[in-house]
Order: C-alpha cells, then structure tokens, then sequence
C-alpha cells in the first residue's frame, strides 16, 4: 500500500482544527477514522496490479545517437478500472542525463477488460545491448487516497549499433572506385591486375603497357587498359586491448576504429572483395568469416561490433599474428587497426612483420590526438614550454615508429578519430589503385 500527498494533506486539514478547538484522542479519533476507512475503502476499489498482462513491441536494434520506441501493450482483465501510473525502467544509458523521468514514467486510465499502448522513446548513450528491466505499477483507486503497487519483468532487448559517422564520405570514394574500375569515362593511369581492354597509346602513357602484338597487327600502337582485380581477401583486425580503451577528445579509441572499419567495409564490399573481421587482444572477441553478400557483410559486422568493448590488458601480439595468418588467405590485405606507441610496436609487432608481410599486403592505421600537435606548439608559460616538449617527444616516437613500419613494408595510416575512416578509404584505393590489390 502507498499513501498519496492527497491522504496527507486531509489528515493535516482535520487535525489542525482538533488541535485547535478540541486538542483530546477523542477528537483525533473522530477525524482518523473515516480517514483510514476512506483510505481502506480506496484500497480495495482499487485495480489490482497482479492481474494486469503486458506485452512488448517495437524496435530491436537503433544506431547510436537516433531514437528507439518500445511499445508496452497494458491489459487490465479486472473488474475495476485501472488509474494507474507506471514506470518503464531500463539502464541508465539508455537516456541522456536528466531525461530518464519523463521518457519512462506513464499515467494511463484502462476500464475493465481493454488495453492500451504506451510508447516508451529511448535514446541511447553508449553501445551495446540495452535490455528492459521491469514495469512498475501504481494502481490508485477512485479516491486517489492509496495505491496498490507491484511489478512485472516483460524482458526486451535494444541493440544500440555503432553510429557510422563516416557513411558520409562513402558516395566520394565509391566515385573514385568507379573510376578504377571503369565504369566511368575518367581514365586512371596505372596498372592494375586484371586486363581490361586495348586502346590507342597518348603521350604519358606507361610503355611497359604497350601490346607489341597488337601494335604489330595495326598501324597505331596499342596499349593494354587494366582494372582493379575483384574478389581479393580483406581482413580487417581490430586490437582491443588497453590502448583501445583511450579517449581522443569525446572519442574512444576503439569507436573511431569501429567506424573506419563500416567504411571500409562498406567500400571493399562494393568494389567485389571478401571481407572478414577479426577482434583479438589476448584472445579472440569477435569475428566475422564467410559472408559474401554486401549488405549481408555490412549488416553482420555492424552487428558483431555494437557489443565490442575494450579490454584493460595488454595485446598478445604473437597471438594476434598467428590468429591473423591462419584467418587470411595467400595474398591477403591485412588492415590492423591498432595504436601506433612504440613500446608495444617495437616489442611485439615489429619481430612478428616479416610474417606477415611475406605472405599480404599489410596496411596498419592508428588515431593519432590532435592535442599532441597542439602541444608541440606550446609558448609562454612554463607550462607551456613542458608540455611543448612533450608534445615533440611523442610526435618524435610516432614518427620513428612509423618509419620502422614502412622500412618492413607496411604502409601507415595516422590521423584523427574524424579523419581516420576516410583516409583509410584512400590508402585502400591508392592499393587497388597501384595494383597491390
């Protein structure tokens, strides 16, 4: 039973004129009384909460930053009719602060044998899954004295899917695909590894692309075209160890990643090559293997990463590495998106490279912080001066770090969380683009 500020609000207007004109039990008594029997009475007219029957609908997965609706159909199959106020609770992530009282409270009014549908917004602030936890019922009777109150668990679960920020940039880099591959009049120089077709040889032209052949059946020379070959191996490697972990900005490390992986994907995809998806730190968190379809591809590692979450422990190299070989075809691409600090490089990846590299082609991408930059150009206050310092010596290790990769062969992609997605889109078409790919 709960009493309402109504109930208490009669009992303070009777007992102040007791207390004034007949201060006596007598008097308390004869203002308590219909009191409590009103508060009983209340009580019993009230709907009863155990009979009520809920059902869930709506939506199942939402991505990142857009809004979900659950609806919750109540059915009141008492003899009573239902006041009732009703509480939808979920985890605290599903609302932004300050917000979660008005999304999830309900008033509803329901007679005897119907239903209605309540719609419960969410808007979720982290990724993963969101599951419902319980309904809370308050059944006030006709008075509104007292309330009758229990729950119901009605279980539903919302998959909050990474945000895909950078689906912006896709309809750019699909032109330049076209290009490459074309579909389009603008021509590309460069070889590819597929031959496409025989056309007159222009001035600039690649020599070592002349058809001696076909030159000698005709009277103009005659060069070979090529295109991008199709149905290459992608394995996209994501390391979600402690480094993942890092916030650039407003930015996790392992969400800018996360996003620079659904662009690739959704690129690679287009262009007809087979993507695969592989998350290890000490062992392997997720994977995606065998999916040929490109929205199926697509949908399935949008899916598979909405409930990644970054390790606090330091990544297995040796084990990433093997893990990798054994997932990734001869002639492989392989895209490691993992941190670009030197101790964890230098002691871990650099010695397992040659591996690597002698097998597939290797394209590593870091976030690198704009605040390190900043740093590095600090003046004036002697705390300026020390974090300028800092600031070089850090873009000093990144910078060595990278020029060891690309001594073995890899080549590096470092920028910011809103620049990573698009420049790993580029070095890929620079691959396929230079007949690497």
């Amino acid at each position: 039973m709960a009493l309402t500020g109504r109930t208490a609000l009669l009992a303070a207007l009777g007992s102040l004129p007791v207390g004034i004109l007949a201060p006596s039990w007598t008097g308390l008594l004869a203002v308590n009384a219909p009191l409590s029997l009103a508060i009983l009475c209340d009580y019993a007219l009230a709907a009863p909460v155990r009979t009520l029957r809920f059902t869930r609908s709506g939506d199942t997965s939402v991505r990142l930053g857009d809004a979900a609706e659950v609806q919750v159909t109540v059915t009141n199959s008492s003899r009573r009719r239902l006041r009732a106020q009703l509480r939808d609770a979920w985890p605290p992530s599903s609302w932004p602060a300050g917000t979660e009282q008005a999304s999830s409270r309900h008033t509803v009014t329901i007679p005897p044998g119907e239903q209605r549908r309540l719609a419960t917004v969410l808007r979720p602030t982290r990724r993963g899954d969101r599951q419902a936890e319980r309904i809370t019922v308050r059944s006030y009777g006709p008075l509104g004295l007292t309330a009758r109150q229990g729950y119901h668990r009605v279980p539903w679960t919302v998959r909050v899917l990474p945000p895909f920020t950078s689906r912006k940039h896709l309809p750019s880099r699909l032109a330049r695909l076209r290009e490459l591959d074309g579909r389009t009049s603008v021509l590309t120089r460069g070889e590819g590894t597929e031959f496409d077709s025989l056309r007159a040889y222009v001035p600039g032209d690649d020599t070592r692309s002349i058809d001696w052949r076909a030159t000698a059946r005709q009277s103009a020379v005659a060069v070979r075209t090529w295109r991008p070959e199709r149905d290459r191996h992608i394995l996209i490697v994501l390391d979600t160890g402690r480094t993942s972990a890092g916030r650039v900005g407003d930015v996790p490390r392992l969400d800018a990643a996360m996003d620079a992986t659904l662009l690739l994907t959704a690129l690679a995809t287009r262009a007809g090559d087979r993507v695969d998806l592989l998350a290890y730190d000490r062992r392997v968190r997720a994977r995606v293997q065998g999916r040929t379809t490109t929205g199926d591809v697509l949908a399935t590692v949008v899916n598979t990463l909405a409930s990644l979450e970054p390790e606090l422990v330091e990544t297995d190299a040796r084990g990433l590495s093997t893990t990798a070989l054994s997932d990734a075809p001869g002639g492989s691409l392989i895209v490691l998106l993992t941190s670009l600090e030197a101790a964890p490089i230098e002691e871990g990846l650099l010695p397992l490279l040659p591996q690597l590299t002698q097998r597939h082609t290797v394209l590593l991408a870091a976030v690198s912080d704009p605040r390190i930059e900043e740093m590095a150009k600090g003046r004036g206050t002697v705390d300026a001066v020390y974090g300028a310092a800092a600031g070089t010596q850090a873009q000093t290790e990144r910078r060595s770090t990278a020029e060891k990769l690309h001594r073995h062969g890899v080549v590096v992609v470092d920028a910011t969380p809103d620049n990573l997605a698009p420049a790993l889109a580029d070095a890929y078409l620079a691959l396929k683009s230079a007949g690497r790919l």
